[in-house]
C-alpha cells in the first residue's frame, strides 16, 4: 500500500470521526433544547394558572388571601425569560404581556403585531378554562441561542480546523521546499567534484593517446556523457533559487529535446513534433535547462507507458494569455482518480521509481515559470495528454 492510499484512508477515517462528533454534538444539543422547551412550557402553564387565579380574585370581589396572593404574584414575577401574551379572544384584546421589554410590554401596537406573527407561525398557546383567554408564548432567548449553538460551534470548529490545516500545510510545504532545495544543491555539489576529476582524466587520456583513433572516439563519447552530467548538476543547482529566464522559441526547444530523446528511444517509437522551420517563432520566458528537464520527464514517462512502440506527439497553440504545449502518447493511460496524485512527491507506479520526476516538473513550471501543468486527457489503454501552459511575453 503506497503512502497516498494510506493518506486517503486516513482522510476517510478522520471524516467519519468528524461526522460522529457532529452527530453526538447535535444529539446532545437536541436533548438539552427539548428538555428546556418542556421546562418553559411548564413555566408558561404555571404563569397562566397564576394569571387565572389573579383574575378570579378580581372577578369575585372576595377577600384576598395574602399568602395565596403573594404566591401568585411571585409566580408571575418569576417569569423573567419567556415572552408571553395573554389574549382575550372574545373581546379580541390583549389582557397582559411580559418579557418583550419594559416599554414594549405596554405598547399595544407592538404587541398586536407580535400576536399576529405568533398566530401566523402557529406558536404554542394554552387556554384558560374559566376565561375566554389564551396564553401565547415564545421561546426564551436562551433556548433560541441554544438551538443555534451547535451551528455556531461547528462553524468555529471548522474555522479552527481550516486555519490549523492551512497553517500546518504552509509550514510543511515550506519545510519540504527547504529539503528539496537542500538535497538538490547538495547533489549538484557532490557531482561537481567527480565531474571535474573525470574531465581532467579525459584531457590527460586524450593528450597521451592522440594517435589512437579508437581511444579518441571513446574519449569523445565519454566527454559527451560527462557534459550531460554537468547539465544534470546545473539543473539541480538551480532548484531552490530563482533561475534566469530568457526569451526562447518554444518550437526550437521542443525540437532540441525531441532530437536528444529520439536517439535514445526504441526504433518503433515515432515522434511527431512541430518543425521550427514550418511554424512562426513563438517566444516564452524560459530557463532552457529546467524547461528541457520538464519535457524530458514527460517523454520518459511516455516511453515507459508505451513500452517498445507507440507514438509521441506535441502540439503548440495559444490559449488566452498562455502558450499551451500538449505532449501526447499512446501508452496505457492514467486513471482519472490519479490525475492529481501523480504530481505528488513519492508517487510512482514503477518498482524502482522515486516518484520525483513529475513533482519536479510541476515545481519548475508553476513556481519558476509562473505556468501550469496538468493531465488534459487520459484514457486507459489509449493514451495520455499532458498540457503545459506558459505566460505569453
Amino acid at each position: 500500500m503506497d503512502i497516498y492510499t494510506q493518506k486517503s484512508r486516513w482522510k476517510w477515517y478522520l471524516g467519519i470521526a468528524g461526522i460522529l462528533i457532529v452527530l453526538i454534538s447535535l444529539g446532545f444539543s437536541i436533548y438539552l433544547t427539548n428538555g428546556l422547551s418542556a421546562a418553559e412550557k411548564r413555566t408558561a402553564a404555571l404563569y397562566l394558572k397564576a394569571m387565572e387565579r389573579l383574575q378570579q380574585y378580581e372577578a369575585s370581589g372576595e377577600d384576598i388571601d395574602e399568602s395565596d396572593y403573594t404566591m401568585v404574584t411571585e409566580i408571575i414575577v418569576a417569569n423573567q425569560t419567556i415572552p408571553v401574551i395573554l389574549y382575550d379572544y372574545e373581546a379580541d384584546s390583549i389582557y397582559a404581556a411580559n418579557n418583550f421589554g419594559e416599554e414594549l410590554d405596554f405598547d399595544y401596537v407592538f404587541l398586536r403585531k407580535q400576536l399576529q406573527r405568533m398566530q401566523a407561525q402557529n406558536s404554542p398557546y394554552i387556554e384558560i378554562s374559566s376565561f375566554p383567554q389564551r396564553l401565547y408564548y415564545k421561546e426564551s432567548k436562551i433556548l433560541t441561542l441554544l438551538r443555534y449553538f451547535p451551528l455556531v460551534q461547528l462553524l468555529l470548529i471548522a474555522a479552527f480546523i481550516a486555519f490549523g490545516y492551512f497553517s500546518f500545510s504552509n509550514a510543511r510545504r515550506a519545510e519540504q521546499n527547504r529539503v528539496w532545495a537542500g538535497m538538490a544543491k547538495e547533489t549538484a555539489h557532490q557531482l561537481g567534484t567527480p565531474i571535474s576529476a573525470i574531465l581532467g582524466w579525459l584531457d590527460h587520456l586524450q593528450g597521451t593517446q592522440e594517435e589512437n583513433e579508437e581511444v579518441q572516439e571513446v574519449v569523445t563519447e565519454l566527454r559527451s556523457d560527462v557534459n550531460r552530467l554537468e547539465l544534470v548538476a546545473d539543473r539541480f543547482s538551480k532548484i531552490g533559487s530563482a533561475p534566469e529566464l530568457v526569451q526562447t522559441n518554444v518550437y526550437e526547444e521542443l525540437h532540441n529535446v525531441r532530437t536528444y530523446m529520439q536517439r535514445r528511444a526504441p526504433r518503433k517509437v515515432e515522434f511527431f513534433f512541430p518543425n521550427p522551420n514550418d511554424n512562426p517563432p513563438t517566444f516564452a520566458l524560459l530557463n532552457v535547462h529546467l524547461f528541457a528537464w520538464v519535457i524530458e520527464n514527460l517523454l520518459r514517462n511516455a516511453l515507459d507507458a508505451m513500452g517498445n512502440k507507440g507514438i509521441i506527439s506535441a502540439n503548440v497553440y495559444e490559449e488566452g494569455n498562455f502558450i499551451a504545449i500538449d505532449i501526447s502518447d499512446t501508452g496505457k493511460g492514467i486513471p482519472s482518480s490519479k490525475w492529481k496524485t501523480i504530481f505528488q512527491p513519492g508517487y510512482s507506479t514503477k518498482k524502482r521509481g522515486w516518484g520525483l520526476g513529475l513533482s519536479l516538473a510541476k515545481r519548475i513550471v508553476e513556481e519558476y515559470h509562473a505556468g501550469k501543468i496538468y493531465v488534459k486527457e487520459s484514457k486507459e489503454g489509449i493514451g495520455t495528454t499532458f498540457t503545459i501552459k506558459l505566460p505569453k511575453i
